[in-house]
Order: structure tokens, then sequence, then C-alpha cells
């Protein structure tokens, strides 16, 4: 997978960072973006699993904690989530609305916010029943990122 990673995506991206941030191509659990003593720290993450719902919560906390991982573990304050679902037509509102406040719960737990959000429905047998991406919005005090993480 690495390989892959390496090969056909970071290959292929000219502008990997922004001034002298961590980018693309430090394959670490996000990216950063230098401004004056802070930088701000951002992670992106796709989810699926199955089941939707398991012993100890279901794909929406799963999303939820996944990106606020991947911020703390680099150093970050996490700020704010946004999201983009995608169910396959007739999915359950009872389960989209239990995963939201499941997602919400996680957000609120650490003091952040989900700030927005993108919410398409697919044919059904397009996807399979609820796809999940996060992107995570962090502050850490610059120099003080953890690299490798």
């Amino acid at each position: 997978m690495v390989e892959l990673i390496k090969n056909v995506i970071i290959n292929n991206i000219s502008q990997r960072r922004v001034f002298d941030g961590i980018g693309l191509d430090a394959m670490d659990d996000g990216a950063t973006i230098p401004l004056g003593d802070y930088e701000v720290v951002l992670t992106m993450d796709g989810h699926t699993v199955d089941p939707i719902f398991f012993p100890g919560g279901d794909i929406g906390r799963l999303a939820a904690a996944g990106t606020i991982n991947d911020l703390a573990v680099m150093g970050a304050r996490p700020l704010a989530i946004m999201d983009s679902i995608i169910v396959e037509e007739g999915f359950s509102l009872d389960d989209l609305e239990r995963i939201i406040k499941s997602m919400n719960e996680t957000v609120e737990e650490v003091g952040a916010a989900v700030i927005h959000g993108d919410f398409k429905v697919m044919p059904r047998g397009k996807v399979d029943r609820i796809v999940i991406s996060t992107a995570g919005i962090g502050l850490a005090e610059r120099g003080k990122i953890l690299r490798d993480s």
C-alpha cells in the first residue's frame, strides 16, 4: 500500500506542502500550515466498517474518534471536524440519526465542533450502506508538532 501511495498518488502531485509545513510527502497522520506562532494541523480519513454498529460504538464514533486521534497524535488540540456522508438509497433514517448523534457526542467530548458537512444518497447497490469521510482541523504551537506518529 505504501508503494502504491508513493508511486501513484504522491509522485503525481507537484505541490505537496504549504510554506515549510508538513505535507503529503511526509505520509504522516496529517499536514500542517504554519501561521505565525502556530501551526494549523489538518487531517482526512475515510471510514467504512461492517457491522456499522458494534460493541462500544458505531461508524459515527469511529469516524470522529479516528480523525480526532490523528490530530492529537501530532500534538494538536482538535478544534473542528467536517464530514461527508454517503448513504445507500433506503438507508434507515433512525440509524443515520443514531450515527450522527454518536459522532456529535464524540466531538463534544474533546471540546471541538462539527462545522461543516456534505450528504449524498447513492442508488441502491452503488455503496455499501454508509461511507463517512471526515476532515479534522487542529492547532499546535509552532515547533511542537509530533512527527512520524
